[in-house]
């Protein structure tokens, strides 16, 4: 059976459990990380050296860091979808991926969601604060105008791009900031929030990190 190391909480680990959900594959989650702890285990570490979550075991492969699972599950697992085959198409769903990653998630989850959430009021830093709601808003925009005609952020399937950008959506959309126009974005939203992997993934209540700054 596969086996997921991590925190319900963690953003990453979010990411992996949804694919995770839309492949419908029997697992085990194994908590770590966080109060659980067990990142600096022998045994941890010898499947991730870094000593980061998440991390799978799937049969005899154990494969780390977020983006490459998901790219592993999808393509030893889905047939296909969310991950084509054809590299033309695939080259489109990684550029968005690494667009996630690089460009949204540091200027969400580390400027905005870390900056402002996590952050106690006293240390918050309200210019990188605001410099960082720029950024996003600029990023959503970018999202906006992709989906425009569109279900999805490539057409009418959904895809790891999906995965690795709207996990951001829930959180995003869920803090008391200013937010840009963003018709096509909130659609999107609508109709992730219709997907029982996204529900039962990425819409956790995350009032746990609020204020604190470890994991």
């Amino acid at each position: 059976m596969l086996k997921v190391w991590g925190r319900r909480s963690s953003f990453n680990v979010q990411k992996v459990m949804w694919l995770i959900g839309e492949l419908d594959l029997a697992h085990e989650q194994i908590d770590a990380g966080g109060s659980a702890g067990g990142l600096d285990a022998p045994a941890f570490l010898a499947m991730n050296p870094h000593g980061r979550i998440p991390v799978i075991k799937d049969g005899d492969a154990v494969v780390w860091e977020s983006h490459a699972i998901l790219r592993y599950l999808a393509a030893r697992h889905g047939a296909g979808r969310f991950w084509s085959d054809d590299p033309v198409t695939r080259a489109a769903v990684d550029g968005w991926m690494d667009w996630s990653q690089t460009a949204l998630q540091p200027d969400f989850l580390t400027g905005v969601f870390w900056g402002l959430y996590r952050t106690p009021e006293a240390k918050r830093n309200w210019p990188a604060i605001n410099a960082a709601l720029a950024r996003c808003a600029r990023d959503f925009e970018k999202l906006d105008r992709l989906l425009e005609g569109r279900s999805f952020l490539l057409g009418e399937s959904l895809s790891l791009a999906d995965i690795t950008a709207g996990t951001s959506l829930y959180r995003y959309f869920e803090l008391e900031i200013d937010r840009p126009s963003l018709p096509q974005v909130e659609r999107w939203y609508r109709t992730l929030q219709g997907r029982d992997a996204y529900r039962t993934h990425i819409m956790i209540p995350f009032g746990e990190l609020f204020g604190r700054l470890d994991y």
